[in-house]
């Protein structure tokens, strides 16, 4: 339950980046003033595009570029609607380019030309300049930090000035001249494209916004006004510079200026505090203004009117507009109202907003007990040895989404599930790291491993090849069983192991095996568990001397993060231990670290009400009043994973402080409970079922021991229909 996220200043601007657009292929004044059609359609107007590609930047590569370019499944998803929507532009445009005469003369060069680079109507170029931008941008990343990517980027915006603004200058270098009208006869028509212009603002939008300042990002007056300075003195000097360009006529572009980056910058800081609410709408709504005005600019310079609107530059500007404008806002309502892109999202969201998460039984996760908890273990390890928290099974039924983004805020950047459904979930809500499947995922699943970017546990030699037949790359940790006899290579088949390094679609990132006695100090135990860590070592040490280093190894879970710390690796798998718990009550008294239990579960009292001596309540009658009692009846049972065997007096629940004990059978949906010494209890009240309510606690170790389990059966089972509600939050 976090608080919602608005960009309302963005979203606003997009349609007046829009506007802008459109005055810069109509221009509005020159009729008026030649001077202030230049100043508006020359200078101001040019942020709107870098301002678009600013917008990319943030919500498509700011997450890439802060995980050093990893997950990349996101970018290609990205890539993928982008090319389908300058495919579905140029055939719309095919049709008037023909008209106009465009594509006569065309070779083969000249139309791969006009589709990767320049586009293939004027105002189509900003698609292809999109992808190569993003492209570019990825294969840097990969291979450089951010910093070095933003210099190159910016070294390529003053090689492309030289071919645009300042081609004046350009032009008097002989062999700078050459080259450039080589490149403008044969690669590109214009510098503004996606090797030169984009990259650089794609890379100012990823860098500008980081999601752990949004609470530094308060439009205070000391912070607006400060960017409004900057934004001033950056306008103004670009109006001197455009000017001082025109006046020497060094122009063959006017798209990019020696100040428009700081202009964008400045301008894109002030948008970021703007903390409005903006309908989706707008957002659709610009992006189609943008492609439809060209169209519109053609049908109104045809209509037989159409050269007496021409004679008022101002009059011809309105009504493109008007009817671009128009156009698209009914284009943008159809999309959302039958394709449900953003307007069937919010409809959803809404419904969901009208529930009360507190109405009937959730679960409370205290983030301040994680942070805690998260502190304590990793206190315990080496500096070199991070945590790999366990999110699978709900994260213990804690909430997996609500766990792993709160850790990924923390610096959290590596997490292990059970299944790739799991990891698939992780990625769709938004959460980044490596995400490593421990256990088995079919063949007919292989796809999602690389489209999420999740990585895949090799379960067994037989089970690699399955992988490497795949044919696509694949992101590994290579499971080695060292005594375990559950899932891995087992670790005496040293040539199985040693293949499965060599299969050439395996992109083996680590290796890891699961020690199964590190639960305790017992002698044999304590044995065990050295032999299995020398059987791992063992095949890590053979590994280096064939020539493989293995970049990660991790062969620590809870226990072994208590009990042999100094085991390490490069990662420590935690699970219940995170949550503040141990598998068993005995652990706890016996451990040397304290945890804070992150998980409170908690309902509602539906209804009290009087049971008098000898009445009986529940199914099967199995609880009798022997005197005149009160009984309440919560809103929880056993398909909310409560324990069936704390029926009948077998476990209790705490109401306004005092332990009210269960009466009956805990039914689906109800389990009953004895208030008679609880006389203020009243419908609506919370129960606590684990947690604290006044000085009373109930722990998950006490509802384990009552059903003969463990604490991680116990809060794993929790239903998905409770309400997980992120408390303690900063």
């Amino acid at each position: 339950m976090e608080a919602k996220k608005n960009f309302g200043g963005l979203d606003l601007f997009r349609v007046v980046a829009a506007c802008l657009v459109v005055a810069i292929h109509t221009s509005p004044l020159e009729t008026i003033s030649p001077e202030g059609d230049f100043f508006v359609t020359r200078i101001v107007a040019r942020v709107a595009v870098p301002f678009f590609f600013m917008v990319t930047g943030q919500f498509v590569l700011s997450d890439y570029f802060r995980k050093d370019g990893k997950n990349t499944a996101s970018l290609w998803r990205y890539l993928r609607k982008a090319a389908l929507l300058y495919g579905i532009a140029v055939l719309l445009y095919l049709p008037l380019g023909i008209y106009a005469g465009h594509y006569k003369e065309m070779t083969f060069g000249t139309v791969l030309r006009m589709l990767l680079v320049d586009g293939t109507f004027y105002h189509l170029w900003y698609f292809p300049g999109l992808i190569l931008g993003i492209l570019l941008l990825m294969a840097l990343r990969r291979f450089c930090s951010v910093k070095m990517t933003g210099v190159i980027v910016s070294l390529l915006y003053l090689l492309g000035l030289l071919g645009d603004s300042y081609w004046g200058l350009a032009s008097q270098i002989p062999g700078v001249s050459a080259a450039y009208q080589w490149c403008f006869q044969v690669l590109f028509g214009y510098t503004r494209n996606g090797l030169f212009f984009a990259p650089l603002f794609l890379w100012m939008g990823a860098v500008a916004y980081r999601e752990d300042d949004r609470t530094k990002m308060a439009p205070s007056y000391q912070k607006i006004t400060g960017d409004m300075a900057g934004l001033v003195i950056s306008l103004f000097s670009m109006t001197i510079e455009g000017f001082l360009l025109r006046y020497l006529e060094w122009q063959r572009h006017d798209s990019m200026y020696l100040a428009l980056p700081l202009c964008a910058f400045f301008l894109y800081q002030i948008l970021l505090k703007v903390t409005w609410e903006i309908p989706p709408l707008y957002r659709t709504a610009a992006t189609w203004m943008y492609l439809l005005h060209p169209g519109v600019i053609v049908v109104v310079r045809g209509l037989p009117f159409g050269k007496e609107i021409l004679k008022n530059s101002l009059l011809f500007y309105g009504i493109v507009l008007l009817i671009s404008g128009g156009g698209a806002w009914l284009a943008a309502f159809f999309i959302q109202r039958f394709f449900g892109h953003g307007y069937k999202r919010k409809k959803r969201k809404s419904r969901q907003g009208d529930l009360f998460p507190k109405a009937r039984a959730w679960i409370e996760v205290d983030k301040a007990a994680l942070r805690q908890n998260v502190k304590a273990l990793s206190s315990l390890l080496p500096e070199n040895c991070q945590l790999m928290p366990a999110v699978k099974a709900d994260a213990y039924g804690h909430g997996a989404v609500l766990v792993a983004k709160e850790l990924n805020r923390m610096g959290m950047d590596a997490f292990c599930v059970a299944c790739v459904a799991e990891g698939v979930s992780l990625r769709k809500h938004g959460v980044q790291g490596e995400i490593l499947v421990l256990g088995y995922t079919h063949p007919k699943e292989f796809p999602l491993l690389h489209r999420y970017c999740l990585t895949q546990t090799v379960v067994d030699y037989d089970y690699a090849l399955l992988l490497n037949q795949y044919g696509k790359r694949v992101c590994v940790h290579v499971g080695i069983d060292t005594g375990m006899r559950r899932l891995g290579e087992r670790s005496d088949h040293e040539e199985r192991l040693m293949e499965i390094c060599h299969l050439k679609n395996l992109n083996i990132r680590g290796a890891f095996t699961h020690l199964c006695a590190d639960d305790t100090n017992e002698p044999k135990d304590v044995e065990f568990t050295q032999k299995q860590v020398n059987e791992f070592y063992r095949i890590v040490k053979k590994w280096e001397e064939e020539g493989f280093s293995c970049p990660k190894v991790h062969l620590m879970a809870s226990y072994g993060v208590l009990n042999y710390p100094h085991l390490a690796g490069d990662y420590a798998r935690v699970g219940i231990a995170l949550y503040g718990l141990h598998s068993a009550r005995e652990d706890y008294d016996g451990s040397g670290i304290r945890l804070t239990p992150v998980l409170s579960l908690k309902a509602r009292v539906a209804s009290v009400r009087e049971l008098g001596s000898g009445e009986a309540a529940g199914y099967g009658l199995a609880f009798v009043a022997k005197r005149p009692m009160r009984i309440a009846a919560l809103t929880i049972g056993y398909g909310d994973g409560l324990p069936r065997a704390l029926s009948c007096g077998g476990g209790s629940v705490l109401i306004r402080g005092k332990r009210a004990r269960i009466l009956g059978r805990i039914c689906m949906d109800q389990t009953l409970v004895d208030v008679t010494e609880i006389p203020e209890a009243a419908a609506g009240d919370i129960a606590v079922l684990i947690g604290i309510s006044g000085d009373e606690e109930i722990t998950a170790y006490e509802l384990a021991e009552a059903g003969g389990t463990i604490t991680n059966e116990i809060v794993s089972r929790l239903g998905q229909r409770l309400w997980r509600v992120g408390v303690g939050g900063r």
